[in-house]
């Protein structure tokens, strides 16, 4: 077994953890984020940005970059009715952003000579290589932490070159809503009414098709 010493271990390379690595080493700490797969090719993985998150990254001087990506615009929500089109959502009123972002996704990306690069997730990991106290470990599953008399020391996580151990002054556990660090660590789920509903599915069309329900503005695509 592997062990190494860093000041802090993030296990998933979602958004969040991809951001925080991010922050954390723009700081200057040393941040170890472990994911589990091989590449971040995963549907609905970071490809949905809101006005919220692109003002983040105004505050962290990324969005320009961000937005010169191939991307679409959703200023508003539009769905047919029986008595035509109606509007139920209008982000245009939202300043300094009035719309939501739209990365590609991997699979609908075939136009493109270097996928990597327009998915969300790599543009956060592509400002986060630079800094020397930043390091992404892919195909490392973390199974379970490392407790000393009640305390977190880090984590131990399956790797292809065999089992790693992470040692580490603070552990972040953003891997998701089944998490895996959650149930070993014994933290309950605190169960909530979701003020809305999100049904996500896929509809086959042709590239000149028309989508009724979602009209966007296309930017640089």
């Amino acid at each position: 077994m592997h062990t190494e010493t860093r000041m802090c271990c993030v296990v998933g390379g979602g958004p969040a953890g991809m951001m925080a690595g991010l922050l954390l080493a723009r700081d200057g700490v040393e941040v170890t984020v472990l994911e589990k797969h091989q590449d971040f090719f995963r549907d609905f993985r970071g490809d949905t940005i809101h006005p919220a998150t692109l003002r983040i990254l105004d505050d962290l001087g990324l969005v320009e970059e961000f937005l010169a990506l191939p991307h679409t615009r959703m200023p508003s929500v539009t769905r047919e009715t029986p008595s035509g089109p109606g509007t139920f959502a209008d982000f245009s009123r939202l300043r300094p952003y009035g719309f939501i972002a739209f990365v590609p996704q991997w699979d609908s990306l075939a136009q493109w000579d270097s996928l990597a690069q327009w998915d969300f997730l790599d543009f956060l990991h592509a400002q986060a290589t630079p800094y020397p106290t930043f390091r992404l470990l892919r195909q490392a599953e973390v199974r379970n932490l490392v407790v000393d008399e009640g305390r977190v020391l880090g984590v131990r996580a399956e790797t292809p070159e065999g089992l790693l151990e992470v040692r580490a002054d603070l552990v972040l556990a953003p891997d998701g809503r089944h998490s895996t660090l959650r149930n070993r660590a014994g933290l309950e789920v605190i169960a909530d009414s979701p003020r809305i509903d999100v049904l996500w599915f896929r509809l086959a069309r042709e590239p000149d098709d028309e989508v009724a329900f979602f009209r966007k503005e296309c930017n640089a695509c």
